[in-house]
């Protein structure tokens, strides 16, 4: 147990990166362990779009920032950029999220997501998952079909400074037994 608390705690957002190439040995032992994550009824409801080539980073990540809003400026530092593409789930799981009024998808893609940012941490690497971009304009950059959706964005490259100290709330704050309280 103590070999996960302390790659949970190793894991953080990245926001400045190192100009080194991701060695797609590492890329594919991330998304190996993203295989193995559960999923509502194993659905397995999504698909990763690996951008390395330059060129192509350079535009998806201008999608993340525009002429107002520069707090995501650093994603063009990152060497990679992945993409996190929602896949239709089983029907069991769409039938079954249906009755109980969840988004079973949302979740799973939310579990990948973790499994591929604590195996990047894992290996050394940095990540940093982004919400706020362009959907649409990634969807044209990657060829992504129009009915579906990209989750996340997730930067992944070489950390180009130490960690910073986790601020988190105490266990009081988030935890209790037997009810809200």
């Amino acid at each position: 147990m103590n070999d996960f608390l302390n790659l949970a705690n190793l894991r953080e957002s990245v926001r400045r990166y190192k100009d080194t190439k991701v060695e797609r040995e590492k890329i594919n032992k991330i998304i190996e362990a993203c295989r193995l994550a559960p999923s509502a009824c194993n659905s397995q409801p999504w698909k990763f779009v690996v951008v390395d080539k330059p060129e192509l980073k350079d535009k998806v990540a201008k999608t993340s920032y525009g002429p107002l809003l520069r707090f995501n400026k650093f994603v063009s530092q990152a060497p990679v950029i992945v993409a996190l593409v929602t896949e239709k789930p089983t029907w069991l799981a769409k039938v079954g999220g249906g009755i109980k009024d969840k988004d079973f998808p949302v979740m799973d893609n939310g579990i990948v997501a973790s499994y591929f940012c604590l195996q990047a941490a894992e290996l050394g690497l940095g990540t940093c998952m982004l919400g706020w971009f362009n959907e649409k304009k990634v969807k044209h950059l990657l060829n992504i079909p129009e009915s579906k959706r990209i989750s996340l964005l997730i930067t992944l490259g070489y950390p180009a400074k130490d960690r910073r100290k986790k601020i988190r709330k105490s266990v009081e704050e988030i935890f209790v037994y037997n009810g809200y309280v």
